[in-house]
């Protein structure tokens, strides 16, 4: 061991090396980082690193001290929880002085509670030990290392029970039960894990990370990737995404609705939070402020000549997903905090603490709960959730109205989907009503699973059956195959690529929130609000007409149509979350970066997968997407089609026949929702969850009938995910079958 005058010579050496080129941002902390390595070295030289007298059999690296280990891992858990802290404490002062921005907001409604929480925390003790480990022991190996190389299997065993990892893979006791748990636990009875909420997603391909094991694509400046470096997001939204908002094309053969549908789909399927903390963990430093790429922030940098940002040292935040504990494997994989199966999650939780707080605890009916203040024409509203932080009583301060609660916390996000929340929740407790009424015998906690269930399925089969055709259209016999029964063998979880590419409905969304009257006249004053003025805006839906002139205009208005020269409008591009700052996010952006965070490989690697043939070269390119200009303009940005980042290439694919989207796209999504049918237990179909009777009800029940049954509306097409006119293609409601709930009558 050196002595300690020649540790802190090479400390100086290092940290002033590169001075000349240390970023403003930098240079802010830079006092504290040294403070901070003056502290490692020290800790180095009272634990020991290194085993000096014994070798390991790592190919000549030696094994780090297992009491260095140790003390490692404690300070880890304290730099965690200082970072978790500072930022909540950061969050509420914002509130409190209603400075909250875009960014705040990202985060707020994507934060993980109860049980996520705490495996996210544990994660990131994980995580964090080993990036303390790495930083503390790279100044004594001069050659490039894994830090994963210097421990043994014993010591990877110490961190993972120090940091709370081991205690979350503990065998599972099953009940026997004819119905689903809230968590999604012992769905699959040999593997009770597969498809609960709180585990890893899993990968279709191998992840590609910069190091191998958790540095995200594009996290080194200039660093190549298959010969070329990536291109900056903000670059690519720029040159490929943008276009002129006023020349959008709506699709003649798809309702508005038909977009909220994938929306409310995507909420009940996966959910990947970003990490609890918005400031460095080593360091401590504020990533809104600093703009630092250090974990957990992997900001967007600004291009030259930005239409929007002036200022090129500005960024767009950006903050990590939060990791889940992976025994066994040090490769970073992101959590799912939802169940992984079309169950209702969105509207009955992931997780038993809020799905105890979602019922309606005070009597034994089976309902779920419901608004305490306010009703919709003397139909139920939500009820508000009561956290101290609320975004929604920002965007109308005269209002006092706070965010809505519910089983998945994007509620609040948007009117269309506060609307689809508030319905089934209504659905849920007029089944729960008749059932009683048929079944007075029933205690309360079987009218609230038998109620679910319906629920479940009555999702389950609009999904499949009315919307699914409609997205892969020709595709869908080739990537969704006919049913045939429950598999235990097909792994139901969700895959981390469909965390990306079902973003393909930001395709679909329009720049503008359509409300209706009755007679499907315009609501008055305001028919007609720009998206971006309507975000977290639950004030909106109490105080303007409630649920009833959204879903109208849902069903009379048409989705825009994915085209390749007009992909996403710019109240999503260049206006997301606006109204809380005087700059809004770039919603495509992120979904690029989102996919090099997680790691995930470009899209000629996709399309090999998919068994479709892989653009080599431009002409390659200009074959797959019959668009050669395109094609071009993603050769001068990405060098190579492998590196396209799959969000991108997808929706920049021709729509195959009669359906919205790419062949890619197509293939991806079909192996998520055919693995998400065949691997669930509780699939609607599968034999013996339903008798025949009652799944033959199910079966007639669509997604008109459910706005029939639980609105004051009193007029919908019969297909509602089709482009209708109206009154042409609308009907009264009795001609809409109802459902039947005779089957579940019990003598």
């Amino acid at each position: 061991m050196e002595s300690t005058a020649s540790h802190r010579a090479f400390l100086h050496s290092i940290i002033n090396s590169n001075e000349a080129t240390v970023s403003p941002q930098r240079r802010t902390y830079k006092v504290t980082r040294m403070a901070t390595l003056h502290s490692i070295i020290w800790i180095v030289l009272l634990c020991g690193l290194i085993k000096t007298c014994t070798s390991s059999y790592y190919d000549g690296v030696e094994e780090l001290n297992n009491d260095f280990i140790v003390n490692c891992a404690k300070e880890a858990k304290h730099l965690v929880d200082t970072a978790y802290k500072n930022t909540r404490n950061t969050l509420k002062e914002r509130l409190r002085t209603k400075t909250a921005g875009p960014r705040d907001l990202m985060a707020y409604f994507k934060q993980p509670v109860a049980g996520s929480r705490n495996s996210i925390r544990a994660a990131d003790y994980m995580g964090t030990t080993l990036q303390l480990l790495s930083e503390k022991a790279k100044y004594f190996n001069e050659r490039p290392f894994n830090i994963t190389d210097l421990l043994t299997k014993s010591q990877m065993d110490t961190i993972s029970r120090i940091a709370g990892c081991a205690t979350q893979h503990l065998p599972k006791v099953c009940q026997d039960s004819p119905y689903r748990t809230i968590t999604g636990e012992c769905n699959n009875r040999k593997n009770p894990n597969l498809g609960a909420s709180n585990t890893g997603f899993t990968r279709l391909l191998p992840a590609q990370y910069e190091d191998g094991l958790s540095v995200p694509r594009g996290w080194t400046e200039n660093r190549r990737i298959n010969g070329f470096p990536l291109p900056l997001a903000r670059d690519v939204s720029n040159r490929i995404v943008r276009f002129p908002t006023e020349n959008i094309t709506l699709d003649s053969a798809r309702a508005l609705i038909f977009m909220q549908w994938g929306q409310w789909t995507d909420h009940d399927l996966d959910l990947s939070p970003e990490t609890p903390a918005h400031s460095t963990f080593l360091e401590g430093v504020d990533c809104d402020t600093s703009c630092a790429r250090e974990p957990p922030c992997f900001p967007l940098r600004i291009p030259p000549n930005d239409p929007r940002f002036t200022n090129r040292s500005d960024c767009i935040p950006m903050f990590r997903s939060s990791p889940v504990c992976t025994p066994g494997s040090p490769v970073r994989e992101q959590i799912n905090i939802l169940t992984s199966f079309v169950d209702g999650s969105q509207v009955y939780g992931s997780d038993f603490a809020l799905g105890t707080k979602l019922r309606n605890n005070t009597n034994q009916l089976g309902l779920m709960a419901i608004n305490q203040n306010f009703t919709d024409n003397g139909l139920a509203f939500l009820p508000f959730e009561t956290a101290e932080e609320d975004f929604c009583v920002l965007t109308n301060r005269s209002s006092g109205i706070p965010c809505f609660l519910g089983g998945d916390p994007r509620v609040s996000e948007q009117p269309g989907l506060t609307a689809f929340h508030t319905l089934f929740v209504r659905a849920h407790n007029r089944i729960a009503t008749e059932l009683r009424k048929m079944n007075p015998r029933w205690s309360g906690e079987t009218l609230y699973q038998e109620a679910r269930k319906i629920v479940g399925g009555i999702l389950q089969k609009i999904t499949y059956k009315d919307w699914l055709p409609l997205l892969l259209g020709s595709e869908m016999p080739r990537v969704l195959p006919t049913y045939r029964g429950y598999n235990e063998s097909v792994d139901p979880r969700v895959a981390n690529v469909f965390t990306v590419v079902f973003r393909m409905g930001h395709t679909l969304i329009q720049p503008i929130i359509y409300r209706l009257a009755s007679g499907y006249r315009p609501y008055m004053p305001e028919p007609q609000v720009p998206l971006h003025m309507t975000f977290f805006n639950s004030w909106r839906v109490v105080r303007e007409g409630g649920i009833d002139p959204l879903l109208r205009g849902l069903m009379a208005n048409r989705a825009k149509l994915n085209r390749q020269n007009q992909l996403v409008v710019d109240e999503l591009r260049e206006r997301l979350f606006k109204l809380f700052k005087r700059t809004g996010l770039d919603l495509p952006a992120l979904n690029l970066q989102r996919g090099r965070e997680h790691g995930l490989p470009g899209y000629s690697a996709w399309r090999r997968f998919c068994g479709l043939p892989a653009p080599r070269n431009l002409n390659d390119l200009a074959n797959v997407l019959n668009n050669r200009q395109l094609a071009q303009t993603f050769i001068n940005l990405y060098g190579t089609p492998e590196n396209i980042d799959i969000w991108v290439g997808g929706v920049a694919e021709p729509l195959v026949r009669n359906g919205r989207i790419g062949m890619v796209m197509s293939c991806l999504i079909g192996n998520q929702l055919s693995r998400a049918r065949d691997g669930d237990r509780f699939y609607y179909e599968n034999r013996g969850v339903f008798t025949s009777a009652q799944k033959n009800a199910i079966q007639a029940v669509t997604l008109a009938r459910v706005i029939c049954d639980n609105t004051r509306i009193t007029e919908v097409p019969q297909n509602v995910f089709m482009g209708n006119q109206y009154p042409s293609d609308f009907v009264s409601c009795s001609r809409i079958p109802a459902l039947d709930l005779r089957p579940w009558k019990q003598n």
